[in-house]
């Protein structure tokens, strides 16, 4: 027969089961059942099967009551848990919460608490706003810094770079005066003559 963990569960059951080990700490089949359901929604079917088998059989009980209790102590204070309740004098709340999931009643986050997880909430988005603001602030001062670095003092635009012709000497002015008065005086000569004299090339390099 199917114990009452493996029941709710729709598991497969027998004489070594370790749900059967470890619900014998509770009375009654429902409460057990309930308990079953509690926990495994809150830690997974597989990880409370897996928290269970990691220890010898005679702590299976107790390990099963220690998940029951952080499941609802985590439930009803999302922040601390059932440490928390323990630590600040609220244990009393947790037992309540216990004896409610055994009795088949709904838990929920209490509004004390839920304060709590809100203004972590609002901590946290804010720490991630500032730590956002400052990685632009970091980035733009060091493209900045990069920026300086690189300037080089050039001129910007489009006439930035500016065309510089070498200034004729007066020497290559008069010679370049010479020889086209040299070439045009004769060949007005070769054109008076009628064209038949012979052209000569002047060479300007050899």
């Amino acid at each position: 027969m199917s114990c009452n963990g493996c029941r709710i569960l729709r598991k497969g059951c027998n004489d070594n089961c370790i749900l059967r080990q470890s619900l014998r700490g509770i009375e009654g089949p429902q409460a057990q059942a309930n308990a079953t359901v509690f926990v495994a929604k809150f830690f997974g079917r597989a990880g409370l099967m897996s928290f269970l088998s990691g220890v010898p059989e005679p702590q299976r009980p107790a390990l099963f009551q220690s998940l029951l209790f952080e499941a609802c102590g985590r439930t009803v204070n999302p922040v601390n848990g059932a440490v928390g309740l323990l630590w600040s004098g609220k244990w009393h709340v947790c037992q309540t919460a216990v004896e409610t999931v055994l009795h088949g009643g709904v838990l929920h986050p209490s509004p004390e608490f839920s304060m709590e997880v809100d203004d972590m909430t609002e901590e946290t988005n804010n720490n991630k706003d500032m730590m956002q603001f400052l990685n632009i602030k970091k980035r733009k001062d060091f493209d900045d810094d990069v920026g300086a670095e690189l300037d080089l003092g050039l001129p910007v635009g489009g006439g930035g770079r500016m065309k510089r012709n070498r200034a004729a000497t007066p020497s290559e002015e008069s010679e370049t005066t010479t020889l086209e008065s040299g070439f045009l005086s004769h060949h007005h000569h070769n054109m008076q003559n009628g064209g038949h004299q012979e052209r000569k090339v002047l060479r300007l390099f050899l």
